[in-house]
C-alpha cells in the first residue's frame, strides 16, 4: 500500500511536468506503463531537465529515447519524414523498408509485412500513429491512396501523425548523427555544399513554386533514401542528377511527368532496391532498368508504360512488381515471367489491355501465357485480370498463393475486401475451367459472380473443405442461375458448411428459384450478418427453419421486388430437420429488416 502511495505521488510529479497537456500526458502514461517505481522516478528526474517552455515537445522527445527497439526509432522517423500531407500509406511504408534493409531477421516479404504491422500497433498505442481508415475512392485512381492486396483491413492501409507530434519527429531526425532532412527545393544548390548534406542519409524534397528547378547535380555520397514531391509544378531532373548519390537504396520519383527515367538514376545507382515511379503517366518505357540488378521493389502505378523490356530478365532479385493501373501496358515476354524466380508480389490489378498469349506451346507469340506464372515459384500475393476464361491453362495454377485477386472476364470496380477474392464477369461457367482455377474458387474468401451464364447452379462443394473460408458471396445480374448452392447426389454435406460467410448478395437474378438446392446440411450460414436479396422474381422463400434457426448472427435483411415470394421462412422443406417446433427466437441480433414490393 505504502508503494503504491508512492507511486501515485512520483505519477501525479510527472503529470504536473506535462502541464495538463492530453497529449504529453498520454504518451508519457503509454510509455511507462507497468514500470517499475524506479523507472518512473528516473523518468521524473529526466523531465526536469528538459526545456519547459516547449512542454509538448520536451515530453515527447523524452518518449523517444525510451522506446525500446532500434527498429521502432527508425520507423518512427522515417514516418515522420512522410506524413507531409497527412497520412501515410503502409504499402509506401513496406516498400520503403524493404529498401532500406529496415528490419533484421526477416527473409520474405510477408516477414516485412508482419513486422512492420507489429511496429506500427505498437507506435499506435504509444499515441505516436493514428489510424486513418477513410475509404478509398475507385472511381477517381489516386496512386497515392490505392492499397495493395498486402493491406486489405481498412483499418491498416494508412497512418496519421499529430501536427506536433510530426514537427516533434522531424526536429528529432534533424539532430541524428546521420540526419533525416526535409526541405524545400529552392536553395538546394547551396545546401549541398555543407557538412549537412554531406552526412544525411535520408532527404524528402518539396517543390513549392513554379520556378524551381532542381541543380546538375546533388552530392550526397551518405544518402540511401531520395523522395520527390513537385506538387502541382512541373519540375525537370537533370540527367546528370543522381551522379552524387552512389549509395542510394530508395528513389521515389511518383507523379513526375518526364517520359522516359533519368540516365543517371539507371548508371549510378547500382545499389538501389526500391523504385517508385507511381503516377508518371508519360513514362512510356524504361529502358536500362536491367542495370538496376539489386533492384527487390518496382512499382510502376498508373504509369504510361507500354510493354516491359527483356531486359528486365536480369532483375532476379525482385520481389515486388506493381503493376497496378498501367492501362496501356499490354507487352509482358514470357521470358521475363521465367526469370523473377525471386517474385513474391505481383500486381496487375486495372491493367486490361495486357495481351496474354493463348497458347502455351506457342513460342512464336512474344507475349506471356498465364502458365508461366507458374514458373514464379515464391509468388505467394497475385492481382490479375484474366480478359478470357478460355486463355486459363487447364493445368494446377496458383497454388502457392495466400492472398489474391483474380478478375476473369471484362474489367469492373467492386472493392475487394477480403485477402483471397475470385471475380468472374460475363464467363461461361460451363467451361472446364482446370483444377486451379476450381481449387481457388472453394478456397476463396471472397466470390464475386456478375453476368454470369451457362450453369443453372452457383456452388458446388467438391469435398469437405470447399468454401470453408469463404465469407462474401455477391451474385448479380445472372439469369441463367434457378440455384446458388447445389447438394443433390453429394456425399460431402456436414453439419455447418459455409461456416464463415459473414455477407450474401443475391441482385437481379431472373430464374432464381432457391438458394439451396438439394439436401441442407444442419446449420449452414451460422455466421451470416448481412442477407440482401433483389430483384428475384422467381424466389418463393429464402430458407427452411431449420437454416433460420442457425442465423442468430444476422444483422440485416433486406428484401425487395421478389415478385413470388410466399413466406421469407418455410415450414415445409423435407429435406430439413423440423424437430424442435416453432417457438425457438429467430434473428435475434437482428438490427435491420427492409421487405419492400413483395407480394
Amino acid at each position: 500500500m505504502e508503494e503504491n502511495q508512492k507511486l501515485r505521488s512520483v505519477a501525479t510529479k510527472v503529470i504536473e511536468k506535462c502541464e495538463g497537456l492530453p497529449l504529453a500526458i498520454v504518451t508519457i502514461a503509454k510509455t511507462l506503463k507497468d514500470e517499475s517505481m524506479v523507472v518512473w522516478e528516473n523518468a521524473l528526474e529526466q523531465l526536469k531537465d528538459y526545456v519547459a517552455s516547449k512542454t509538448v515537445n520536451s515530453c515527447l522527445e523524452w518518449c523517444y529515447t525510451h522506446l525500446k527497439q532500434d527498429d521502432l526509432k527508425s520507423l518512427l522517423l522515417l514516418c515522420g519524414s512522410l506524413s507531409y500531407d497527412g497520412d501515410i500509406s503502409m504499402d509506401h511504408l513496406l516498400q520503403y523498408a524493404m529498401g532500406l534493409d529496415l528490419f533484421d531477421h526477416v527473409d520474405s516479404l510477408e516477414q516485412v509485412r508482419n513486422r512492420l504491422l507489429a511496429l506500427v500497433e505498437i507506435l499506435k498505442a504509444s499515441s505516436w500513429l493514428l489510424e486513418d481508415h477513410r475509404p478509398q475512392d475507385r472511381s477517381n485512381f489516386n496512386e497515392q491512396r490505392c492499397s495493395s492486396l498486402l493491406f486489405t483491413d481498412p483499418y491498416n492501409k494508412f497512418v496519421k501523425m499529430y501536427d506536433v507530434v510530426y514537427d516533434v519527429v522531424r526536429e528529432i531526425a534533424s539532430k541524428d548523427p546521420h540526419p533525416f532532412v526535409v526541405r524545400q527545393v529552392v536553395g538546394l544548390e547551396e545546401w549541398s555544399e555543407t557538412n549537412e548534406s554531406k552526412n544525411c542519409t535520408f532527404i524528402s524534397l518539396h517543390c513549392k513554386a513554379v520556378d524551381e528547378q532542381l541543380p546538375q547535380a546533388l552530392v550526397c555520397p551518405e544518402l540511401q533514401f531520395f523522395l520527390l514531391h513537385k506538387g502541382e509544378y512541373s519540375l525537370n531532373i537533370p540527367n546528370t542528377f543522381f551522379e552524387g548519390m552512389k549509395k542510394l537504396k530508395v528513389v521515389d520519383l511518383s507523379k513526375m511527368t518526364f517520359e522516359e527515367v533519368p540516365s543517371s538514376l539507371i548508371d549510378s545507382l547500382a545499389n538501389l532496391w526500391t523504385l517508385r515511379l507511381d503516377g508518371c503517366y508519360k513514362l512510356k518505357d524504361i529502358a536500362g532498368i536491367g542495370k538496376l540488378t539489386k533492384l527487390q521493389v518496382l512499382s510502376l502505378v498508373g504509369s504510361g508504360i507500354r510493354g516491359l523490356p527483356d531486359e528486365m530478365t536480369q532483375l532476379s532479385n525482385l520481389r515486388l512488381l506493381n503493376l497496378n493501373n498501367c492501362k496501356e501496358l499490354e507487352v509482358i515476354p514470357r521470358i521475363i515471367l521465367s526469370s523473377l524466380s525471386r517474385l513474391e508480389c505481383f500486381d496487375m490489378t486495372g491493367c486490361s489491355n495486357s495481351q496474354w498469349a493463348a497458347v502455351e506451346g506457342d513460342h512464336s507469340n512474344a507475349n506471356a501465357c498465364l502458365s508461366d506464372l507458374n514458373h514464379l515459384s515464391s509468388l505467394t500475393t497475385l492481382s490479375i485480370i484474366i480478359p478470357d476464361a478460355k486463355l486459363l491453362p487447364k493445368g494446377i495454377l496458383f497454388d502457392n498463393l495466400t492472398r489474391y485477386e483474380i478478375l476473369i472476364g471484362d474489367s469492373w470496380a467492386f472493392r475487394t475486401r477480403t485477402n483471397k477474392a475470385l471475380k468472374l464477369h460475363k464467363v461461361n461457367r460451363g467451361l472446364d475451367f482446370g483444377d486451379g482455377i476450381i481449387k481457388l474458387l472453394e478456397r476463396s474468401e471472397e466470390l464475386v459472380f456478375l453476368e454470369l451464364n451457362g450453369t443453372k447452379f452457383l456452388l458446388r462443394p467438391s469435398n469437405r473443405m470447399s468454401f470453408v473460408e469463404l465469407k462474401q458471396l455477391d451474385v448479380r445480374k445472372s439469369s441463367d442461375i434457378q440455384y446458388i448452392i447445389d447438394s443433390m447426389d453429394q456425399q460431402f454435406m456436414e453439419q455447418g458448411d459455409f461456416p464463415l460467410l459473414e455477407s450474401l448478395f443475391l441482385w437481379d437474378l431472373k430464374n432464381l428459384e432457391e438458394v439451396w438446392h438439394g439436401l441442407i446440411p444442419i446449420g449452414p450460414f451460422g455466421n451470416l450478418k448481412t442477407l440482401d436479396v433483389y430483384s428475384c422474381p422467381k424466389l418463393r422463400y429464402l430458407f427452411g427453419l431449420s437454416t433460420a434457426r442457425g442465423l442468430s448472427l444476422l444483422e440485416s435483411m433486406k428484401i425487395w421486388n421478389c415478385e413470388a415470394m410466399q413466406q421469407v421462412i418455410t415450414y415445409g422443406r423435407e429435406s430439413e430437420d423440423k424437430d424442435g417446433g416453432t417457438n425457438l427466437e429467430l434473428f435475434p441480433n437482428l438490427r435491420t429488416l427492409e421487405l419492400i414490393n413483395l407480394p
